[in-house]
């Protein structure tokens, strides 16, 4: 956190990707159709289960990371998928995956309430939101990978076409009308997200309707039908704050899993000649203010700011220069 009587940062924040975006994991892709392969993952001494239920994943106790199970301890799921191999070795010294070689396969197990109950106390399942500011870049994409999957399975159990039950195949990556023979597979939804900046470089930011009053952050919206990224771009900062931009630079994604979310982070300034004063839908968005540097840092304290795994806090510490933290929590209530 930077002091407030510090100095505003003047070199940038080296570009590191965004949280969530950073897995260390060989997807592993060519391995999910291969005959035989869920018997031998279940054979495999160094084969690990990343335990799902309702969204949320299975911890470690007293630890901030995920707990990975060998399947011989594992009750029965109702899907399993398959994530990928391990690319680094390692893990902590009283882990049960302490010094897993390079190569080991993971799966995520989807359980139902009482295999869940019956694994650990419900305190040891945690969401996304509340563990992954603390994993590690490993545990982190496995989490998102195997949340973002479960979600899509919760919701595809019948075809959307026929109405007909839908059988998991391809190591739970894809799903097969019964009666129809046909193959569903996940899906995620693009959104942009939006770093706008005036002539000034002051940085804009707004309060959602659906949020507390204190809580600002960059603009963000879903991509529509036919529509490119940096088409949507622009129609939404029309849309939410009445500004005309262009000057659009993209700046990197995020998954987010909360449901099924990509967010694609990019930088737009007000157009030449274009009115800099911003105007709220009244709908979505219900403040906007301008802030430069010393505007932000003498704010914090009265706004809240998004959270550390937020592709939006990244995205405004690339701006700032240096790390940011309001004292005002970002609550999820």
């Amino acid at each position: 956190m930077l002091h407030p009587d510090a100095p505003i940062p003047t070199d940038p924040v080296p570009s590191a990707a965004p949280p969530l975006a950073r897995e260390h994991l060989d997807r592993d892709a060519v391995s999910r159709t291969i005959e035989g392969r869920a018997e031998a993952f279940v054979a495999d001494a160094d084969a690990r289960v990343l335990a799902v239920h309702a969204g949320r994943v299975l911890v470690a106790e007293g630890d901030a990371r995920l707990e990975l199970r060998h399947p011989s301890t594992m009750p029965v799921p109702q899907v399993r998928a398959y994530l990928g191999r391990t690319l680094d070795a390692g893990g902590a010294a009283d882990a049960p995956d302490h010094e897993l070689p390079a190569g080991s396969p993971i799966e995520a197990w989807l359980l139902d309430d009482e295999a869940a109950a019956g694994l650990a106390p419900d305190a040891r399942w945690s969401g996304l939101r509340a563990v992954a500011a603390a994993l590690d870049d490993r545990d982190a994409g496995l989490a998102v990978e195997a949340v973002a999957l479960a979600n899509w399975h919760a919701t595809h159990a019948f075809c959307p076409s026929c109405g007909s039950p839908t059988e998991v195949v391809t190591s739970g990556w894809a799903r097969r009308c019964v009666a129809e023979d046909r193959l569903r597979f996940p899906r995620t939804d693009p959104a942009v997200i939006v770093l706008v900046t005036d002539d000034r470089d002051r940085v804009l930011l707004g309060s959602n309707a659906m949020w507390q009053p204190d809580r600002f952050s960059v603009l963000a919206g879903f991509v529509e039908p036919g529509e490119s990224l940096e088409a949507a771009v622009v129609r939404e900062l029309a849309e939410e704050a009445s500004l005309v931009v262009d000057r659009v630079e993209y700046l990197g994604s995020q998954p987010w899993p909360f449901p099924a979310s990509l967010m694609c982070a990019f930088r737009a300034r007000v157009a030449d000649g274009a009115a800099a004063t911003p105007v709220p839908d009244g709908e979505e968005i219900l403040e906007l203010r301008w802030f430069d540097r010393d505007g932000l840092r003498d704010a914090f304290g009265g706004v809240a700011l998004p959270g550390e795994t937020s592709i939006a806090r990244w995205m405004l510490e690339q701006w700032y220069g240096g790390p940011l933290d309001s004292s005002l929590p970002w609550s999820t209530s």
